[in-house]
């Protein structure tokens, strides 16, 4: 049986963001946006959380933001549904997820295959889910990091885009540690969507081959 292989299209893009929270690497996205590091727009901000301060920095940046209440669907099926509906009214090339705090269902995983990014503040796939910095200090490695990946069915588990290397410090908090990695984060998350938009990432299987 012949390999799966997905090549991410040359081409001024359109990107959705899904977040939960401050959005802390939705901005780091749009600054290399308009910056023009990236050729894309953002022409989505989406949260499942009404009051996300992610959400008010979206609208004072102009742009589109939308909130929907996971309580007023029946199944968290149905709540996909609706985010693939509204994705694709926008003819959207890209999903990110930045702080977004719902695990994605295989409807919305199908409907955008290698077409949604993640980062995770751990060097998958050791720690994958929640606390990971602490799991990291608890665990007395001497390198976490971050990780961009796509975002496959089963969660933190897609394959891997761009990882970043930080040092574990003997010292280190969850706090600390949490905030150094995150420069990180800023780092290479918009480089992974510049990559996309330039047809440089091919997925073939669960490893990604990167041009240049």
């Amino acid at each position: 049986m012949s390999e799966e292989i997905y090549r991410s299209p040359r081409k001024t893009g359109r990107v959705a963001v899904l977040l939960s929270g401050r959005g802390s690497n939705f901005r780091a996205i749009h600054d290399a946006v308009r910056e023009g590091r990236i050729d894309a727009e953002i022409v989505l901000v989406l949260s499942n959380k009404e009051d996300a301060p992610g959400l008010q920095a979206a609208r004072e940046r102009g742009l589109e933001t939308l909130s929907l209440n996971p309580k007023l669907f029946a199944t968290r099926e149905d709540y996909d549904a609706e985010i693939v509906s509204r994705l694709e009214i926008r003819n959207v090339d890209l999903v990110c997820l930045a702080g977004y705090m719902r695990i994605l269902t295989p409807v919305l995983c199908r409907a955008f295959k290698n077409r949604i990014m993640n980062i995770h503040p751990a060097l998958l796939p050791s720690f994958p889910g929640l606390h990971v910095q602490q799991k990291a200090i608890d665990w007395g490695v001497r390198f976490s990091g971050c990780t961009v990946h796509f975002v496959a069915e089963e969660v933190d588990m897609g394959p891997i885009i761009l990882q970043a290397a930080v040092p574990v410090l003997q010292d280190d908090t969850e706090e600390t540690l949490s905030a150094r990695i995150l420069v990180e984060e800023h780092r290479i998350y918009p480089e992974s969507v510049r990559l996309f938009f330039e047809g440089r990432i091919e997925v073939r299987g669960r490893r990604v081959f990167i041009d240049g």
